[in-house]
């Protein structure tokens, strides 16, 4: 009797040990395999934040193109008929290309420097249309320190100057900002002629990709509403100062 009992004991010690290897054994395998999953979704999250930032600097890429090819058609047009204001154009536009060169390569810029960057391109625009444009412009005072993703607002403004124009083919343009506790207000109204010209504004890369930039950024947390009647367009944007 004394034996077998030592001999259950010893089968029970050694049972003991063996269950606590093995346990042992699993614990680490867990950790190891939670460890290496993690390493993954890291991994996999870099990545995509990698490609994220690609796709945002190509969209950026993609708008620059499309402002500059606007602005030298109007250049050549006005060089074509030797007009005085020719050289004036191309002063404002080496100040823009300035801009888009040292400033847009960086995630925020001060909301002041991409108001005067507006400020120049209607200064620009003004100088193609001539009194065939009415442009009001209301900006309310803001904290200095106050930064935004550069070339934000242009291709809402680019777009204005494409599509917009009223039946007596006068373009009016009103610009609109302010901020309402923690959010950046930007509106902006142009004239149409038609129907089919507010149909338009909807289309074309500078949109699409306003938007694009819009979503990567922020998230959810903008707004975007766009107003169409039969002789304006508008565009009402709010994003968040603190983000």
């Amino acid at each position: 009797y004394p034996v077998s009992k030592g001999l259950t004991f010893i089968f029970f010690a050694v049972y003991l040990v063996i269950a606590f290897g093995c346990s042992l054994s699993l614990t680490k395998s867990y950790f190891k395999t939670l460890n290496k999953n993690e390493e993954l979704k890291n991994t996999l999250l870099e990545n995509e934040l990698q490609l994220k930032i690609q796709e945002l600097q190509y969209l950026k890429m993609q708008i620059h193109p499309h402002f500059l090819f606007n602005t030298l058609n109007t250049i050549y047009g006005l060089a074509l008929t030797k007009k005085d204001s020719a050289p004036g154009m191309i002063l404002k536009l080496a100040d823009l290309l300035d801009y888009i060169l040292y400033e847009t390569n960086k995630n925020k810029v001060p909301l002041h420097r991409e108001i005067q960057h507006l400020k120049d391109y209607i200064e620009l625009e003004n100088l193609r249309f001539g009194n065939r444009l009415i442009a009001e412009i209301s900006i309310a005072e803001f904290s200095t320190d106050i930064e935004i993703p550069p070339m934000l607002f242009l291709p809402f403004l680019e777009n204005s100057f494409k599509h917009g124009k009223s039946a007596e083919g006068i373009l009016n343009i009103k610009w609109k900002l302010e901020i309402i506790e923690d959010q950046l207000l930007f509106l902006l109204k142009n004239s149409v002629p038609a129907r089919k010209e507010i149909l338009d504004q909807n289309s074309g890369i500078g949109l699409e990709n306003i938007q694009k930039r819009l979503k990567y950024i922020y998230g959810e947390a903008y707004g975007l509403e766009v107003i169409t009647t039969k002789k304006s367009y508008s565009v009402l944007l709010k994003i968040p100062i603190n983000f």
